[in-house]
This record gives C-alpha cells, sequence and structure tokens, in this order.
C-alpha cells in the first residue's frame, strides 16, 4: 500500500493569541476553520481574534492518504502507531541581504550573490561558524498518539542537538523563544503552529528587507511521519511546511498563486500532463476547460477590485462577451480578449523584446494597461529589470488554447494528478509577482529545489544536521535538496517591515532599462500607479463597520473606501502593532453572485483619528473647510486602556511580551519601494 502526507507543503501562519487557533483552509479562497486546543476542526472560523484582539495562530493539518484517497489515522485498522517530526528553522539573519532579482541563478550563474557581490544581512559576522550562530534552529521535535502537544522553545531541544536561539536580551522588540508547536488531534493527525509575529533586535532598524541583529519568527522545515502497523511492518514518510505571516484576506485569491508556479514548475520540468507538455514544448492540440482553465483568472482578476483600485481591471472582466463559446463566429473576441495579457520577459531578458516592461496596449489613439496590472517583480531596482507581472508559461498557454478554440466548458471536468489538498495548501500564498513574496520566493520557480511534483526535495537527514547543525550559506537552489528555513531565508527580516512597504509601486513605464534614477533613488517619471500583492497585503477597502458604536470607534461610515493600514505610518509601527489591522471578509458568502467584501475586526481601539484643515498646510484660511482625515497610534497607553475593554487588554498583551520600542537608525538606507509616502 502507497501512502504519502497531505498537503506535500503545509502553510501555517502566525498568530499572536496565546489562547486560540483556527486551521488553515482546505480550498483555494477558503475560510480557516475555528479548531480546539487539540487542533480539532469546530466549523467554519467565526473570528479571526481571540476575544484581546489577538490574531489566532492558524494551523496546517496533515493527514495521511493511500493512493486511492482514503485517510489512514489511529482509528485505521492495523495501524498501531503513528509517529510525527517536524524540524522548523529560520535562517534569514544568516543569508544575503534582500535583493529584488539579485541571487536568482534562473538568470545563470553570472548572478549569483557572490558573482553580484549581495552583502550578508549581518555583515559583521565572516566565518561560516560564525554565521551558523544567527540561525533560529530548535532541532526537530516529535510526536505521536492523540491530542498530544510539544513545542519548539527551548526546554524541549533533543538532547545532543546543537540549538541555536538568538539572545532574549534585545533591545528592541521581542525576543524569539520558540517558532511555534505540533499537535496531534483526536485521531493523531498532526497540525503545525507557527510562532507569535514575535520580532526583535539590539540595533535600530535601518531597511525594510534586513537589518543587522533582527529575528523574527517566520520558518519552514521538513516534516516526518512513520507509520507502523500491528503486522510489524512501517512506513516512512516525508512533506515540507511554510509558517507564513497572516493572510488578512482569504477569500481573496492571487491572480498567480503558488499552486500556479508549482504547477507552471511540474508540467514543465516533471511530465505532470504529458498530453499538455512533453519533449519541451506545449502541445498546440491540446483541450483546455474554461471552468477549469481559464475562469479562475478572470474572477480573481475581477476580485482585486475589493483590495484595491483597479478600475481597469474590472472593465477587463467584465462579461463583454460569452466567454464559454468555443464557437469560430466568437474567434475575434477570444483573440482580441487574450492579446491584453503581456508574455513573460525570458530568462535572462533578452532586448529589445521585453513584454514584461510595457505597460499599454495601443491601438492608433485608443489605449489599455495590459493584464494583469500589477508589478512585476523588479519594479524597484536597475538589476534585472520585470515592471509589470505576466502570467506564468502554463496559464498563458491555456489562455491560448481558450484563444484558439482548443477549449470546452464544462463544470464537471478532471482534476489535474494533484491531491486537492496540496494544491489548496500553497494555493493561498503568492506565486507572482517575488520581490520577495510575501510567504517565499522566486526559488520556488527553480525545478532544481523539486523531488517531484509539489514536493520539496530534502538535502540531508537528521542525523546530519544533529552532528554538523544548519549549514548557513549554502544555496540550495545550486542543487542537492533544501534544509530547515531554506524556503523562508530570501524573505524580509523582520517580516513586518516589507509588509508595510510591499504595498503599491510607482513604476516607469518609457525605459525599459531604468526602473530608478537619482540620489537618492526615485521612481524615474513617467510613473503609473500599480500594486504589488493586494490579497496578501491590501490597500484600499471598504470600511465595514455598521454599528453606531463600530463607526465612533473607526471614525469612518461604512462603505467608505480607505486605506487599510491607515494609522501605522511607519514599519516600526508595523512591528509593533501589525495585528491591529483587519480582515477582509465576504459578508455576502452565503448568496451566489454579489461578494461584498469589507474590512473586520479592525483594533480601533490603538488609533487615534483627526480631521486636519488644508490651511494648516497652505496658510490659506479659504481653505479651512477642506480637512484631511490623519489617522495615527495613539502613544499613550492609558488613553487606549480607557477606551475599551479591548483596549485595556492590548495594552497589557504588549507588557506581558515586553515589548521594546524600536527606533530607526538615524542615516538609513534609502526606502526602495515608493508606495509608502502617501496613504489617503
Amino acid at each position: 500500500m502507497n501512502l504519502s502526507i497531505h498537503p506535500s507543503v503545509g502553510v501555517a501562519r502566525l498568530g499572536n493569541s496565546p489562547t486560540d487557533i483556527c486551521l488553515s483552509p482546505n480550498t483555494i479562497g477558503g475560510l480557516p476553520f475555528d479548531a480546539d486546543s487539540n487542533g480539532n476542526a469546530l466549523g467554519p472560523i467565526s473570528d479571526f481574534k481571540d476575544a484581546k484582539g489577538l490574531i489566532k495562530r492558524q494551523g496546517q493539518p496533515f493527514t495521511i492518504l493511500t493512493e486511492w484517497g482514503e485517510e489512514v489515522n489511529l482509528d485505521s485498522p492495523n495501524v498501531a502507531s503513528i509517529e510525527w517530526t517536524v524540524h522548523l528553522a529560520n535562517k534569514k539573519a544568516a543569508w544575503y541581504q534582500y535583493s529584488e532579482l539579485q541571487g536568482n541563478l534562473l538568470y545563470g550563474t553570472q548572478n549569483s550573490y557572490q558573482n553580484q557581490q549581495i552583502p550578508f544581512r549581518n555583515p559583521h559576522k565572516t566565518t561560516e561558524q560564525e554565521r551558523q550562530t544567527l540561525i533560529v534552529d530548535p532541532g526537530p521535535r516529535t510526536v505521536s498518539g492523540r491530542s498530544k502537544q510539544i513545542g519548539f522553545d527551548k526546554s524541549n531541544v533533543p538532547y545532543g542537538y546543537p540549538a541555536q536561539y538568538p539572545s532574549e536580551n534585545v533591545l528592541y522588540g521581542s525576543p524569539i523563544t520558540t517558532l511555534g508547536d505540533l499537535l496531534t488531534d483526536n485521531l493523531g493527525r498532526l497540525v503545525v503552529l507557527g510562532g507569535y509575529g514575535h520580532a526583535g533586535g539590539n540595533l535600530p532598524l535601518t531597511s525594510y528587507g534586513g537589518s543587522s541583529t533582527w529575528h523574527d519568527d517566520i520558518s519552514d522545515g521538513a516534516v516526518y511521519c512513520t507509520v507502523k502497523f500491528n503486522d510489524g511492518t512501517s512506513v516512512s514518510l516525508t512533506a515540507w511546511v511554510v509558517v507564513g505571516s497572516p493572510d488578512f484576506a482569504p477569500e481573496i485569491v492571487n491572480i498567480s498563486n503558488l499552486s500556479d508556479t508549482m504547477f507552471d514548475v511540474a508540467v514543465r520540468n516533471f511530465n505532470l500532463v504529458p498530453d499538455m507538455y512533453s519533449n519541451g514544448k506545449f502541445n498546440p492540440n491540446y483541450q483546455a476547460n474554461y471552468q477549469r482553465d481559464i475562469l479562475p483568472i478572470i474572477n480573481r482578476i475581477g476580485r482585486y477590485q475589493w483590495v484595491s483600485n483597479v478600475q481597469s481591471m474590472m472593465a477587463f472582466t467584465s462579461n463583454v462577451f460569452d466567454f464559454t463559446d468555443n464557437s469560430d463566429a466568437n474567434w475575434h473576441n477570444r483573440q482580441n480578449y487574450f492579446s491584453y495579457f503581456r508574455r513573460n520577459d525570458s530568462q535572462p531578458p533578452v532586448p529589445p523584446t521585453l513584454p514584461q516592461e510595457q505597460l499599454l496596449r495601443q491601438n492608433g489613439t485608443d489605449i489599455f494597461p495590459m493584464m494583469p496590472l500589477n508589478s512585476g517583480s523588479n519594479s524597484v531596482s536597475n538589476t534585472n529589470i520585470m515592471k509589470f507581472l505576466a502570467l506564468d508559461e502554463t496559464q498563458l498557454f491555456l489562455m491560448q488554447q481558450w484563444a484558439n478554440g482548443y477549449f470546452i466548458s464544462n463544470t464537471n471536468y478532471d482534476q489535474y494528478p494533484v491531491n486537492s489538498r496540496d494544491t489548496a495548501s500553497v494555493g493561498n500564498c503568492v506565486g507572482l509577482p517575488m520581490c520577495p513574496g510575501i510567504e517565499v520566493t522566486w526559488s520556488l520557480q527553480n525545478p532544481i529545489i523539486y523531488d517531484s511534483p509539489y514536493r520539496i526535495l530534502q538535502y540531508g537527514n537528521e542525523q546530519l544536521y544533529a552532528t554538523y547543525g544548519l549549514t548557513p550559506s549554502r544555496d540550495e537552489c545550486e542543487g542537492g535538496g533544501c534544509e530547515p528555513g531554506d524556503l523562508t531565508k530570501r524573505m524580509a527580516c523582520p517580516w513586518q517591515a516589507d509588509f508595510f512597504q510591499c504595498t503599491i509601486q510607482l513604476i516607469n513605464f518609457t525605459d525599459p532599462s531604468v526602473n530608478k534614477a537619482g540620489d537618492p533613488a526615485a521612481p524615474l517619471p513617467p510613473t503609473y500607479y500599480s500594486y504589488w500583492w493586494p490579497p496578501q497585503s491590501p490597500w484600499d477597502v471598504l470600511v465595514g463597520e455598521f454599528t453606531a458604536d463600530g463607526q465612533v470607534a473607526t471614525n469612518v461610515p461604512a462603505g467608505q473606501q480607505m486605506n487599510y493600514a491607515r494609522g501605522i505610518n511607519s514599519f516600526t509601527q508595523m512591528v509593533t502593532y501589525w495585528y491591529a489591522l483587519g480582515f477582509i471578509r465576504d459578508k455576502n458568502s452565503h448568496s451566489t453572485g454579489f461578494p461584498f467584501f469589507v474590512e473586520t475586526e479592525r483594533n480601533n481601539e490603538i488609533f487615534t483619528y483627526d480631521n486636519v484643515p488644508v490651511s494648516q498646510i497652505s496658510g490659506n484660511k479659504e481653505d479651512n473647510e477642506t480637512t484631511i482625515p490623519v489617522f495615527y497610534i495613539e502613544e499613550n497607553p492609558q488613553i487606549i486602556k480607557k477606551r475599551s475593554e479591548k483596549g485595556r487588554l492590548l495594552m497589557a498583551h504588549l507588557e506581558e511580551v515586553g515589548f521594546k520600542k524600536i527606533e530607526i537608525v538615524g542615516e538609513r538606507m534609502p526606502l526602495p519601494r515608493s508606495g509608502t509616502r502617501n496613504r489617503r
């Protein structure tokens, strides 16, 4: 009997509630599930935060399935025991400084970190031994049986393992003392819980990408399982897990999500769908299915309206013709529609054919933005430029087949040969753009890190790690597989700083060879106002307070579109108050056809509001009648405590975790992104 763990790559998410948890969605664009303290699902999630206003940690359940899709657990006949081992780690502080697409070996070895002379995040530590001490490596944890729990803290380090934790004496933020917990539910399934969103360091923050001495509790690592049967036989299985930041709009899916990325890699490198792609090329006679392959892309483009101002994308998704009609009479409409999707730049780019540097499609004096209207994976720096987003190659091929009429429209379609649990976990993560991304980055586009479709290739084993520890500078994109911590080490540190910055981008759309110019570097005009990944980092949202008390607290009427992070005005404040952000939810999800996404569960107690007359800026008294709304963090904790019981509990939480106010270095690195200076 062949067994396997699903999902093959699970995704848990940080939260700072010490008591409440939820479980990851089991569908792409689905809601999480509420759960009890042992990880047993209780039903669809009610609230994303606990009574104090703290975010629930989102655990990833893992199950064992037979090749026929039947579950194996402790209630299964002939199963004697199921033992789970997970090894989480965070390698961010030991890795290179964030550098957009520099270091990406898909651009060739000349683009390696060494050849591009990319500095380390902590350049004062130069030897391998010194840099190994920067890794947060608690070692593996093992759990078995029903309703068990073990943490990734210092009290549970396996005997003899060379565990590494950063110092608990930090000058700023909160120290990292754990990377999370393992649970088993009442059937012996595994649930992986990540950390609490802590981040801390001993030097003022210098950059959104990564600051010396800083750590956070993002992590990833290997999942092992041993199933023992009553007849004495056993089976050993592996998977992987990533612990990412909260998904603040879980029902809104990225146009190119991480499942799309993994599917593209599997189709073009692992012979996943040979009828579609084989011998290095796509099959021009392959028949797509509109419902499976095309409609999700169109729906995702349309749903971005709830987290960003993308009027042109909304116009593009309106049903101007029958998208399901594959007749020759509709051929021109389909071809015209597809022509608005920009193609991918080659890697490395080959001038002058650079479709991802093109913003507009022009027809005489008529212009319209090419699709999707998102930033590409590098609209920031002037090395390896990729200004605007394109669908991945497999998505584009399926769109091409639709445009050419090689498709059917059937809701009873055959699924691709990938387990739905595998696609669901990563399908709720960012796939493109990757600069670096939100949960993981461009290394997931590289087939060399995979063992098979949707499965990560592991480097070494626990015996090797126990003897030598994890390696700080080995690049898994050179081959050999991944160690714990490798999938997340390229992400920003602390994650909250980049989360503040990675919102919108002003992108030059006339010069394909330059993103920024001047000193300090600024977007080269003319520019276009574009977004990064609004489903994970919303920007424009509808306020959803429909009660008198709620509107008094938020100072905004229901239905008004506001900046999502209003009141959090620096990346240091985001490190402190990330959990104050609201969750975007569909308030009409039980009806069909009319979604209504609004902001919910924002911790309004933390923020203060004022209407500032324009005359304060202009000096003209005639401008008194026009005001600008200003939101900001209330600095006095006593005022917050008096506002409500939740405010008192929120301030008590900061005192409990010993959070220390963060400073920014006086002469810091210039802001590489352009989206946070004007939060209207």
